[in-house]
């Protein structure tokens, strides 16, 4: 994440990659017409995903939202597994796999998810699944102008669908499920259309790509995961859990294209490199790197006055030098600081942001509720209920806030930012409309670092009154504290909420 800020100072803003409009070609309702051409060979490998999920609501937490149905595809891979796209079982309550020719469906079950990288792996309990599988092996990327084959499911078809195409480009970009994450893609012109997704891309009777996106403002403009993001999260869930692609934690920005800025900075003239603007607190570079240190080597790898390296035969972002590193190993840096020249390891690190800028699956979201106040973390599910245009339509508080989160915290501890969602009416909250949306600072003079806080701080009370504090609001909320707490289960049992809120489920998969 934080990584990803500060390259978008340097490819380009965060902003104008969302603007590409990419689409996530997952949940797609089924349709029993056939499309494409009968697929002998693969019909052993590859499967057809129907996928049963549920959100819950981020702002209302207790609240489900209506279940949907979708279809996609994957493929068959060593050890009995099935390799898809992510954001085909995100969510899910209930996953069928089925053959092509083959009316039964087999429940499965998801063994590894990473969001991050829009990758999942799914198992079939039942071993007659796989019986006659042929499981699909992977080649290296694929060269530019050369021909690949896309095999799916598209539009919900009952036959295995094949495309050809030429790939065009690869590149860096923004990965629509996380809608975030930026690792590299390749560019094809083979037609990719919802079911496609979690299919496998081949060349050479090899899986070179899984077919995962595409661009809504153009025509056979599709994109699939390479095979350095795929072996990456295979590699990364060989000890039985998920970590996700780890980040140096700093901002860049290109300054070095001016002369006069490399002067300042005592750079040598014939040096190229980026300029660190920011380090986040808790981030990987926090503490080793400096405001103005200027990057100019990463491992092997000379970085340009763009912040990009020619690696795989390309020049792209930095980035994709990091993005080789398993969480917890080292990437050496060569840099400049007062016009001296440093080298030094960091560790390439799982950045948790206090704001996440991704949106977060297969979790069940955190919250209390007190005398009505719906309390839960400030995160990108929850600031999407503004809708598609949420980036324009939020409070303005809060906007500034989540753009400008990692650089206005100074706190250490805090883990996440806390808002109150929803103020469920009642006598004891009567005319404390105007604090929703407002960002907890402290409460009874304990600071909030986390929604957890709230608990300890609601035991206790300044002369009989809860006094809660915002972030950015001089006049600070005030509760009748033993009407507040005479008043809860009333209010629980009014708006059905669980007398019981729980932590999370599971651990955000960033």
């Amino acid at each position: 994440m934080f990584s990803h800020n500060g390259l978008r100072k340097v490819t380009g803003s965060r902003t104008s990659s969302l603007a590409m409009l990419l689409f996530a070609l997952c949940v797609f309702f089924y349709q029993p017409s056939c499309f494409g051409e009968k697929a002998q060979t693969y019909d052993k490998s590859v499967v057809m995903i129907l996928a049963v999920n549920q959100e819950y609501d981020f702002a209302t937490p207790w609240k489900k939202g209506m279940m949907g149905q979708g279809v996609g595809s994957g493929f068959i891979i060593d050890g009995n597994r099935i390799l898809t796209n992510a954001h085909n079982v995100a969510n899910q309550r209930y996953i069928e796999v089925k053959k092509q020719n083959l009316a039964k469906r087999y429940p499965a079950q998801v063994q590894f998810v990473g969001h991050d990288c829009d990758l999942a792996l799914i198992t079939v309990p039942d071993p007659a699944f796989f019986t006659d599988a042929l499981p699909l092996s992977f080649g290296p990327l694929p060269q530019i102008n050369t021909t690949v084959q896309t095999c799916g499911f598209p539009m919900g078809g009952r036959q295995i669908s094949i495309t050809k195409g030429i790939v065009s480009r690869l590149e860096t970009t923004t990965y629509s499920h996380s809608q975030s994450s930026r690792h590299l893609v390749v560019q094809t012109d083979a037609a990719i259309n919802p079911g496609n997704s979690g299919g496998p891309v081949l060349q050479d009777g090899k899986v070179v790509g899984v077919a995962f996106q595409g661009l809504t403002t153009a025509d056979n403009i599709g994109y699939m995961i390479p095979t350095t993001v795929i072996s990456h999260f295979l590699e990364d869930v060989q000890d039985g859990t998920y970590d996700g692609f780890g980040k140096l934690g700093v901002s860049l920005f290109p300054g070095l294209h001016s002369p006069y800025y490399k002067e300042h900075l005592k750079i040598p003239p014939a040096e190229d490199g980026v300029v660190v603007t920011d380090i986040p607190l808790n981030s990987a570079s926090f503490g080793k790197l400096q405001k103005g240190d200027v990057l100019t080597k990463i491992d092997d790898f000379n970085i340009d006055n763009d912040g990009r390296i020619l690696i795989h035969g390309l020049s792209l972002g930095l980035s994709e030098a990091v993005d080789r590193k398993q969480s917890g190993e080292k990437i050496a840096l060569t840099y400049y600081r007062n016009g001296q020249k440093h080298q030094q390891e960091l560790s390439v690190e799982i950045n948790i942001p206090v704001i996440p800028w991704n949106l977060l699956y297969d979790v069940k979201p955190d919250y209390r509720v007190y005398a009505g106040l719906t309390f839960v973390q400030l995160n990108r599910n929850f600031l999407s209920k503004w809708g598609r245009s949420w980036v324009t339509e939020i409070p303005f508080d809060l906007r500034y806030l989540f753009f400008e989160a990692d650089q206005l915290n100074e706190n250490p501890l805090r883990k996440e930012f806390v808002v109150i969602s929803e103020i469920l009416p009642d006598e004891v909250n009567a005319y404390l409309q105007s604090y929703k949306y407002q960002v907890l600072e402290s409460v009874n003079g304990i600071t909030i670092n986390k929604l957890a806080d709230i608990d300890t701080a609601v035991q206790t009370d300044e002369g009989g009154f809860w006094i809660v504090k915002f972030i950015g609001n001089e006049l600070p909320m005030v509760i009748d504290a033993n009407k507040a707490r005479s008043r809860q289960d009333a209010i629980m049992q009014k708006y059905q909420i669980p007398m019981e809120t729980k932590t999370n489920e599971k651990e955000f998969l960033f």
